[in-house]
């Protein structure tokens, strides 16, 4: 009879173990695959941002000297464009600079402009960055008043569109990453009620004999905790390797460009760490919440 009764809290014992073993899984699964997403989305987001502040930086004025003003004109100009509110950098390039800059962004079809360096076209030009991208306007506006000088160049409608797909794309990104977080939350913290759904006779049990919520609560606070973490290591090690293959094969192609990508590291590492945060709190709070209703019994 008792080793019938043991044989039957064996058998019981391995059922527990097995399905346990199967919400774990299921758990650290759910934790995985959204947090890939996220990761994704986060890698991605981010280094369309940082694109989007780079090209800012780079947006500038172009002041073209007035052909016929002199060097005192020109210095004139210069301490006129300096005063100008939001104006960060002045900086002077002849007209001798322009045209070798000219013909070396021209490539091979620059050699045709070879020619006009014996009597160069082109105007002297100041350049101008001010301390803000939507500054780059209005200060414009107030050179195009000054005297001496020929044109002012900022690209009027690029800027604007510049600016508008930066402001766009960090606002889809930033809905983006919060409906996933979301989303996240609701999926583990589903996942980890089915856990303790399946192992509520423990805490009935513990319950019983006068535990605590608090001593009820911790071991599965810490489980939520783990899990969490678990959950993280696959996507971590998934976008660590997907990262470098594609910073190694597209940052040569954008050298010379205004568009780089974050450099691999600290980059990845802080992307690893905010999973690892994520799956964590997530994890512990998808296992109070789980768990409060049983506790409020």
């Amino acid at each position: 009879m008792k080793a019938r009764t043991a044989r039957r809290h064996v058998r019981e014992g391995l059922r527990n173990l097995r399905r346990n073993g199967w919400m774990t899984f299921a758990s650290v699964s759910a934790v995985a695959v959204t947090l890939m997403l996220v990761g994704v989305f986060l890698t991605v987001i981010l280094n369309v941002n940082h694109i989007g502040t780079t090209l800012e930086k780079d947006v500038e004025i172009r002041v073209l000297v007035d052909l016929t003003a002199t060097k005192e004109q020109q210095r004139a100009l210069k301490d006129e464009i300096k005063k100008i509110d939001h104006v960060t950098t002045v900086k002077f390039s002849s007209k001798d600079q322009e045209l070798d800059n000219l013909i070396k962004s021209m490539g091979q079809d620059g050699q045709a402009f070879e020619l006009f360096e014996q009597e160069n076209p082109l105007n002297d030009t100041y350049i101008v960055k001010t301390d803000s991208p939507d500054k780059i306007a209005p200060v414009a506006k107030k050179i195009e008043g000054l005297h001496y000088i020929d044109e002012v160049i900022y690209g009027k409608k690029q800027v604007q569109k510049l600016f508008n797909a930066v402001s766009v794309g960090r606002n889809i990104g930033l809905v983006l990453i919060v409906g996933l977080l979301f989303t996240a939350m609701f999926l583990i913290s589903n996942t980890i009620k089915i856990t303790i759904m399946a192992r509520r006779r423990e805490i009935e049990i513990m319950r019983l004999v006068g535990a605590t919520n608090n001593f009820i609560r911790w071991p599965f606070l810490l489980e939520g905790l783990l899990l969490g973490v678990m959950g993280a290591i696959l996507p971590i090690a998934l976008i660590l390797t997907g990262y470098n293959v594609v910073y190694n094969m597209l940052m040569p192609k954008l050298a010379g460009t205004m568009f780089t990508l974050l450099p691999f590291s600290p980059f990845v590492y802080q992307i690893a760490a905010i999973l690892i945060g994520i799956g964590a709190v997530i994890g512990m709070w998808g296992s109070v919440m789980s768990i409060r209703k049983f506790l409020r019994k």
